[in-house]
């Protein structure tokens, strides 16, 4: 694929959803596989939030790499297991969930001395990541050139704000928005954790002055962050439902369970954004087209190009048949909270890091990416760009 030149920077954005982001390597596997066997990453800024964020950094890591990389993530994820994210032993799961009942009582007295008090303990996910991840090696591909900017995003528990950890070239300017922010820094472990701490399931973690979890959780405009950094184009793999879908109505007399209630606040913090972030600017583009050039310039507003790649079937039906092979303390742990229970197994597809479920993901995505291969050719090809710019 010919060069794009320093005035255009594809940017790629990785949403968040737990074991949903699977679907994205598969996507990601058709791609590597429409371009030279050993071409360079063809995205030069790449934003990850929540799990969307471990597959950014292995992106950034073998950014000069692209099709190796993705064979890695493939390798993986196709392997995955539960037991690779957080704890499933007997004695490991009850003393994380007598913390985790415990630290609510001493929360409700006003009490607050427990510290990493969550559902689940992921600490073999902090040693699976520090094992597969150089995180040095991101900035060896910026020096290079064959990467301009990883971001991973975040957000504070103390400030209330989300939060965009970059690491890129020297001139990106950090940025201040409306309940965001961008601050430079370089990308560790630390940094994945956080932003794929799934609140009230995982720990939140410190870094610098404040305790962060999941990115996705305010995250009001997760495309925002590949423009601060540069990007011209920006292609957005989703693991919520696409745009045609609608939700069915269907009249339910029992009082949502727990799980209900968990998995629909999930569902708020990690699938609805892209949408709504996607018709503001759908809304914005439509606007600037009944506008002259000048009152573009004193508006400081651009045409924004994105194309959406979403899954073409419901990821909840698919981890309601694979629920089975998650290990029994799981299962016993989850049943407690109704999670086990018709609709309440929206919740599984967030914890269900398990290769068959996985693979069934890979395998979607890889199908959903050659369906609209030309679409997405002519979106990566730098001949096809509108040449507009962008609004931060």
């Amino acid at each position: 694929m010919a060069d794009a030149g320093p005035d255009h920077k594809l940017g790629l954005v990785l949403t968040g959803g737990g074991a949903r982001a699977a679907y994205q390597v598969g996507v990601l596997k058709a791609i590597s596989e429409f371009l030279p066997r050993q071409a360079h990453s063809p995205f030069q800024i790449i934003c990850g939030t929540s799990a969307g964020a471990l597959n950014a950094a292995t992106l950034a890591v073998n950014a000069r790499e692209f099709r190796r990389g993705i064979k890695y993530l493939c390798n993986v994820w196709k392997n995955f297991r539960v037991e690779d994210v957080y704890r499933t032993d007997a004695i490991g799961v009850f003393v994380n969930t007598m913390r985790w009942i415990a630290g609510l009582v001493l929360s409700g007295l006003g009490i607050n001395r427990l510290k990493r008090v969550s559902l689940l303990d992921n600490t073999p996910l902090t040693e699976f990541l520090s094992e597969i991840l150089p995180c040095e090696k991101i900035q060896d591909n910026i020096d290079a050139g064959a990467l301009h900017a990883l971001s991973i995003t975040a957000s504070g528990y103390g400030s209330g704000q989300s939060v965009t950890f970059y690491q890129g070239v020297p001139d990106i300017q950090p940025w201040t928005r409306a309940r965001r922010v961008g601050i430079p820094t370089r990308i560790e472990t630390a940094h994945l954790l956080a932003s794929s701490a799934i609140p009230f399931l995982f720990p939140a973690v410190h870094i610098n002055r404040e305790y962060f979890g999941d990115g996705s959780m305010r995250q009001i405009a997760p495309i925002s962050s590949a423009l601060h950094l540069g990007a011209t184009r920006v292609l957005v793999i989703s693991v919520g439902p696409n745009g045609e879908e609608r939700p069915s109505r269907n009249r339910i007399g029992d009082y949502p369970s727990l799980a209900q209630i968990a998995g629909h606040a999930l569902n708020s913090i990690f699938l609805d954004t892209v949408e709504v972030d996607m018709e503001r600017i759908q809304r914005t583009n439509r606007a600037l087209e009944l506008m002259p050039e000048e009152a573009h310039r004193k508006l400081g507003l651009h045409h924004i190009d994105v194309l959406i790649i979403a899954p073409s079937q419901s990821i909840e039906r698919i981890a309601e048949h694979h629920t089975r092979y998650l290990p029994w303390t799981i299962r016993l742990l989850l049943r407690m909270v109704g999670v086990m229970r018709g609709s309440g197994a929206n919740l599984v597809a967030y914890l269900l890091s398990e290769k068959r479920f996985c693979r069934a993901l890979i395998d979607m995505g890889y199908r959903d990416a050659l369906a609209r291969r030309e679409e997405i050719m002519d979106f990566l090809n730098p001949s096809a760009a509108t040449g507009h710019d962008l609004v931060q």
